[in-house]
């Protein structure tokens, strides 16, 4: 395991805007950060970090925590393996104390993998470069593409010679692991034992993860494939997963988020020629069908996204399979078709990179447009067939369902409702019913009858409406929840010369109890380290090894808003002020958690006194203890200030 002074080191030095940035775009919005939830399918960005509390949450999934468990979830890396990377990234030596046989193994695998896939890029590298076969075979095949050095160099190409096991025999004589070596797909086994090379004879492009490091391989044949496929990828393994990966987005971040916008293509050839041609917001998508988790990376940099797929049916065909998917995201997709049976590679070269950004420019097509004039295209005069176009372009446009999208819906309708030649409120009505379909089929809600409903909701009584409103009343969760809050940002601060903040709180948490059995689990744990002689502070909370405990002081020291100066100008005579330090905070938070425990203690006092209102005695009693209570609650509200509890 990783020693507790390194783990320290680690936390002390870990800037979470810096790691989350890499995953999320992140807009600065007051103190703290804004950005679309990596967890889940958002269009309207509710994914919230702090570097001030060094945390992060999201108040659409409810996903929280802090740098550790960010990498944890997002990258499925284990505790230690996250602590490795950030090690790794702020340049932290790591001392270890002994570790598990399974944790040493599965920390072993990744990194064998990361090592083997190094050694063999600088073997293919070298073979392309400093080799007679590679300079001759794989360099001018390169070079007759139109690839000049420096980006064969940039994107890290190499070459794998023809012969049967000459990066088997190089891989062996370093002593990797057989079983690792497979997993790779470097090689391949062979009459039960014998290791040969699987990318023999082709042009090998390296496939970079978000930190650059090498995951995977594509291997393409050089030249016309006869039997042999032109492409071999790496197969799925504990690095490389197809559907999470994008060519060459480690390249293209910067450029796409200065850009704006994405443009995507099928090859890995494409993205090379046009970063050569100094066109650098370009990803590719390896041949495959998008996915969900592609567009999301996408979606981390831009909502712009063009896809640049070649002019021919397949090409076409290739586009329109991500539409519906892209929608969802919340992404702005247009469609170029490079025309006369050429690539976005060969274009490019072709016509220079004025020509092609002018080309780009001139030629991108509304995608949903595009795909309702192919499908009315191919449905021809067959009513039945128009009939199928007009409910799958409602199904698309039912997924634009973000409310700040509904007017962007409502001209896509407008203008589908023209090309399919139909009244603008049937198309709309057909709309609708998607959008309700869908909404059950998600919630799993079953069909009811909406007069029947209704019906029974009107008829409904509620004999308890009296007792309830009193539960309500009685209520001091938000208090309960502030005071707790407090105890966590300042209890380790100064009162006075004489007392930590804690001790003041945990007066009043002697004289008020608390009734929300979570939050006194906190108190608890925080009482447990005080009598260990801990120094506790808000970060051994956040960093906890309880999860759900974790969870809840995320939620406690999160607020999803900020409060505005402006309420000061809209209403007059409304002064607005923050409160200025973290004493008045505690007095304040103290404050209205005493009143709320008080308020509590009158009702039920005053339902005493109705109840027992026959007897004399008890109901003279009653009233003195009410009326104490009263004194001690004006004592406590002296100079009200409104605060805002969450």
């Amino acid at each position: 395991m990783i020693t507790p002074q390194t783990i320290e080191q680690i936390k002390s030095r870990i800037d979470i805007i810096d790691v989350i940035g890499e995953y999320v775009k992140l807009k600065k919005r007051g103190a703290n950060y804004l950005g679309n939830c990596p967890f889940h399918n958002e269009k309207t960005p509710s994914f919230t970090v702090s570097p001030a509390k060094e945390i992060y949450k999201c108040f659409g999934c409810g996903k929280s925590g802090n740098t550790i468990t960010f990498l944890m979830e997002h990258d499925k890396l284990s505790y230690v393996e996250a602590l490795k990377w950030l090690a790794n990234r702020y340049g932290i030596e790591i001392e270890e104390t002994e570790v598990s046989p399974e944790q040493k193994q599965a920390a072993l695998t990744s990194e064998s993998l990361y090592v083997i896939n190094n050694f063999a890029q600088k073997f293919f590298e070298d073979k392309l470069f400093n080799s007679e076969e590679g300079k001759h075979v794989g360099l001018s095949y390169l070079k007759e593409r139109g690839f000049r050095e420096h980006i064969i160099n940039k994107f890290q190409i190499g070459y794998n010679p023809s012969a049967r096991d000459e990066l088997s025999k190089a891989l062996a004589q370093n002593q990797f692991n057989k079983e690792l070596l497979t997993k790779t797909g470097l090689v391949v086994v062979r009459n039960e034992n014998e290791l040969v090379d699987n990318y023999r004879n082709r042009i090998i492009f390296p496939i970079h993860n978000n930190s650059g490091k090498i995951i995977g391989f594509g291997a393409r044949v050089i030249g016309k494939a006869d039997k042999a496929p032109k492409y071999i990828n790496t197969p799925e393994n504990e690095l490389y997963n197809k559907s999470k990966v994008l060519y060459g987005s480690y390249f293209a971040r910067m450029a796409i988020d200065k850009a704006n916008e994405c443009l995507l293509v099928e090859g890995y050839t494409d993205v090379i020629s046009l970063h050569q041609a100094g066109i650098e917001n370009v990803v590719a998508s390896g041949g495959t069908s998008l996915t969900t988790e592609q567009l999301r990376i996408i979606k981390k940099y831009t909502n712009n996204l063009t896809i640049i797929y070649d002019g021919d049916s397949a090409g076409v065909k290739a586009a329109l399979r991500g539409l519906d998917m892209a929608i969802e995201e919340g992404l702005n997709v247009k469609l170029v078709l490079i025309p006369d049976n050429e690539d976005p590679d060969s274009y490019v070269n072709k016509v220079g990179t004025t020509a092609f950004n002018e080309f780009i420019a001139a030629n991108k097509k509304d995608f949903i447009i595009f795909q309702l004039e192919i499908m009315m295209k191919d449905a021809g005069g067959d009513i039945n067939k128009k009939s199928e176009v007009a409910n799958a372009i409602a199904a698309t446009l039912s997924k634009i369902s973000e409310p700040k999208d509904l007017i962007k819906r409502r001209e896509y309708t407008k203008r589908c409702a023209e090309i399919l030649n139909i009244a603008e409120v049937d198309l709309t009505n057909l709309i609708n019913y998607h959008i309700k379909d869908r909404i059950i089929k998600e919630n799993k809600l079953p069909k009811v009858n909406e007069s029947e409903f209704f019906k029974d909701s009107l008829n409904t009584k509620n004999e308890n409406i009296f007792e309830t409103s009193i539960n309500v009343l009685l209520d001091s969760n938000f208090q309960e929840r502030e005071i707790v809050r407090l105890l966590i940002e300042y209890g380790d601060l100064n009162w006075d010369q004489e007392k930590k903040i804690h001790e003041i709180i945990f007066e009043t948490l002697n004289q008020f109890h608390l009734s929300n059995e979570d939050l006194k689990k906190i108190v608890e744990q925080y009482e447990e380290e005080l009598n260990n002689n801990l120094i506790v502070t808000k970060n051994f909370f956040i960093y906890i090894d309880d999860k759900s405990l974790q969870n809840l002081v995320i939620g406690l020291l999160y607020f999803p808003f900020e409060l505005s100066f402006n309420w000061s100008k809209k209403i007059e005579g409304l002064k607005v002020q923050l409160v200025k330090d973290e004493k008045e905070a505690v007095s304040e938070g103290i404050k209205w958690y005493q009143a709320k425990k008080l308020r509590a203690m009158l009702l039920e006092v005053e339902l005493d006194i109705q109840k027992h209102s026959h007897d004399e005695k008890l109901y003279l009693k009653n009233i003195e203890v009410h009326m104490k209570l009263k004194e001690v609650e004006k004592d406590v509200l002296k100079n009200p200030k409104t605060v805002i509890f969450y």
